[in-house]
C-alpha cells in the first residue's frame, strides 16, 4: 500500500473518529508500568543480600518482585486510568521498597553498574514451590545461554489498553462484523507489527543507554565503541546499547522470528520454538548430577525467554503459559518493552513520556498495518540496530517500502500525524499530550535533546566514570525518596498488608505441592 493512501486512511479514521467523540472514546485507557532497578552496595557493586524480608515474597508478591536476579528488583504497578496515577504509584512504590534495603541503593539506569564476575550475580530464588524452582531453573538457563551480565539489563514496560468504550465505535469505523474478542485481538495485533516497524522512534526518543562500564564486556572488544575514559566505553551516536547487539538483540535471540501477522501464527512460532532443539543449548545439557541447568535444551524455554520490543498480552490463570492464555481469551492488551530507564527522573520514567507512548500506541492502532513479509522483516532489523547504534548520526538513513528515506524526516512525519491524536487525548485526559509530542519533536530536530545525547554531555562534563555516574544518580534519587513525607504515601498501607500476604501465599503453595518437580514440569509443558 503507497504512503499516500496509507496517510489518507489514517486521516480518514481519525476524522470518523472524531465525529463519533473520539475524545470520549479515548478517555480512561488503562497503563501500567513495569520498572527493573538493581540493587547496590554503596560502593557501587551488585547487592549480595536476600531479597528483603519486609518486601514480602518475590514470587508472589503483585507489586514488588525480582526480575532475573535475586538483586534485580521489578516494581509493577497495577493498570490506571491516567498517568498521574500511574506515577504516583511508582513513586509510591520506591519510597516504600527504600524503607527496606537499609544502606543499598537502586541503580538507575539500564547498563549496569560496575561488575567483577557473573558469579557475582546471584540469581534470583523464589522457594521450595515446584513454580518458585521452575522459575530459578529457568533464570539458569538463561545464564548458560546467554550469560549472566546480560541478564542485568534493566529495562521499562508500559502496558496500554484502550478504553471499553472504544471498541464499538472502531467496529463502526472498519465496518466489521468480527466478534468483539476478535476485533480487539486482531487490531491489537496491528498494533504489535506496527510498533516493530516503528520502534527505532522509540529507541531514538527515550534511548538512554549509550554508554557502558566495560566491567559489563567482561574484558571483551566491543565493534564501534570508543573509550570515553579508561573505565568508560561509548558509541558516539549511540542511542540505546542496551537493545543493540551488545544487549537484547544478541545472535541467539535474532535469529529467531515470530510472527505477528496473526495471533494464531503468533501463538504457532512460540509454541513451535520451546518444542524445537537447539544444538547449542543441547550441548549445555538439561541437568548435571540431577540438577537442573535448563528447563529444557529447545529454542526457548518458555515463551517469556522471546525478547520483543513488543507483546500481545493476557492476564494468565495461575500456571497458565502466556500463549495459552492468548489462545483462551485473545489479546487483553500489549506491553510495550523498548524503553530504557530514564535516568533523569528518580522513577525511571516521567509523565510526559507516558503520555507520548499512550498516543503513539493509539496511533499504531490507527495506522494501517499490513502483514509483515520478508522485506519487511530485513528493514525491520536493519533499522533497529541502525538507530540503537547510530541514531543520533547526521543524515542517517533508514528503510521504509524498500526505500532509503532520512530518518529525521520519517520520525517528523510520524510526529505530524500524531497531532490529531495528542489533541483528543488532551481533552479526554488531564492534557499535556500535545506538549509532549512538541517536546518531542524537538528531539527529533536536534539529537542534542534527546537522553542520550543528555548522558554523554554530562558524562564528559562531570568527568566522571559511568559508574561513579551511576553511583552518584543513585544516592542522589535515595535521598530524594527519604524526603519525602511517608504520611503522603497514597498506597503504604495496601504495600505493607501485600508483603505480608504474600509471605503466607508463597507458605500455601509450598505446603499444597502434590507432585515432584519433573512430574510438575511435565504437567505445565503438556
Amino acid at each position: 500500500m503507497g504512503c499516500r493512501v496509507v496517510k489518507d486512511l489514517l486521516a480518514n479514521r481519525i476524522v470518523r473518529f472524531q465525529e463519533l467523540g473520539g475524545h470520549e472514546l479515548l478517555a480512561g485507557g488503562y497503563r501500567g508500568i513495569e520498572k527493573e532497578s538493581l540493587r547496590i552496595s554503596p560502593d557501587g557493586l551488585v547487592a549480595q543480600t536476600p531479597h528483603p524480608r519486609a518486601l514480602g515474597s518475590a514470587l508472589t508478591n503483585k507489586y514488588i518482585t525480582t526480575d532475573y536476579s535475586e538483586a534485580l528488583l521489578e516494581f509493577v504497578t497495577p493498570p490506571e486510568p491516567s498517568a498521574w496515577a500511574a506515577m504516583q504509584y511508582m513513586c509510591d512504590i520506591h519510597q516504600y521498597a527504600y524503607g527496606a534495603l537499609g544502606d543499598e541503593l537502586l541503580w538507575p539506569l539500564s547498563m549496569p553498574c560496575r561488575l567483577r564476575s557473573e558469579a557475582d550475580i546471584p540469581i534470583a530464588r523464589y522457594g521450595t514451590s515446584n513454580v518458585g524452582q521452575m522459575k530459578s531453573i529457568y533464570r539458569n538457563g538463561l545464564g548458560h545461554r546467554y550469560g549472566r551480565h546480560m541478564q542485568v539489563i534493566s529495562g521499562i514496560h508500559f502496558n496500554y489498553s484502550v478504553p471499553e468504550a472504544f471498541w464499538g465505535a472502531w467496529a463502526e469505523i472498519e465496518g466489521s462484523d468480527l466478534k468483539p474478542q476478535e476485533l480487539k485481538s486482531r487490531s491489537y495485533m496491528g498494533v504489535v507489527r506496527n510498533v516493530r516497524r516503528l520502534d527505532w522512534l522509540l529507541l531514538y526518543l527515550f534511548g538512554a543507554s549509550p554508554a557502558i562500564c566495560p566491567s559489563f564486556l567482561a574484558g571483551a572488544g566491543a565493534e564501534g565503541l570508543a573509550k570515553l575514559d579508561e573505565n568508560t566505553w561509548y558509541g558516539r551516536y549511540a542511542t540505546s546499547l542496551r537493545m543493540s547487539d551488545l544487549g537484547y538483540q544478541n545472535s541467539n535471540q535474532s535469529a529467531l522470528y515470530v510472527s505477528a501477522n496473526s495471533l494464531d501464527e503468533y501463538v504457532r512460532d512460540l509454541s513451535a520454538a520451546i518444542v524445537t532443539p537447539n544444538d547449542e543449548y543441547r550441548r549445555i545439557g538439561t541437568k548435571k548430577d540431577g540438577e537442573y541447568l535448563q528447563l529444557n535444551a529447545n529454542q526457548l524455554q518458555i515463551e517469556n525467554e522471546f525478547y520483543s520490543t513488543i507483546r500481545p498480552k493476557r492476564v494468565a490463570r495461575s500456571g497458565e503459559r502466556p500463549t495459552a492464555a492468548l489462545t483462551r481469551g485473545g489479546v487483553e492488551y500489549v506491553e510495550l518493552r523498548a524503553l530504557d530507564i530514564s535516568p533523569f527522573d528518580p522513577s525511571g520514567i516521567g509523565q510526559p513520556q507516558q503520555k507520548f507512548l499512550e498516543a503513539f500506541l493509539v496511533y499504531c492502532l490507527l495506522t494501517e498495518s499490513p502483514p509483515v513479509d520478508e522485506a519487511g522483516k530485513e528493514a525491520i532489523r536493519t533499522n533497529h540496530a541502525l538507530i540503537a547504534k547510530r541514531g543520533r548520526e547526521p543524515g542517517l538513513q533508514l528503510l521504509r517500502a524498500n526505500e532509503a528515506v532520512a530518518m529525521q524526516d520519517w520520525a517528523a512525519a510520524i510526529c505530524r500525524e500524531m497531532e490529531p491524536i495528542c489533541e483528543m487525548l488532551d481533552k479526554s485526559q488531564d492534557g499535556g499530550y500535545s506538549q509532549a509530542l512538541a517536546v518531542q519533536t524537538a528531539a527529533i530536530l536536534d539529537a542534542e535533546q534527546t537522553p542520550s545525547a543528555r548522558l554523554l554531555r554530562e558524562l564528559s562534563e562531570s568527568g566522571d566514570s559511568f559508574a561513579d555516574f551511576g553511583l552518584g544518580l543513585a544516592v542522589d534519587y535515595r535521598d530524594y525518596f527519604a524526603g519525602l513525607d511517608p504520611e503522603f504515601n497514597a498506597h503504604r498501607k495496601l504495600l505493607a498488608a501485600e508483603s505480608a500476604a504474600s509471605t503466607q501465599r508463597q507458605a500455601e503453595l509450598e505446603s499444597a505441592d502434590g507432585l515432584t518437580l519433573d512430574e510438575y514440569l511435565a504437567d505445565y509443558y503438556a
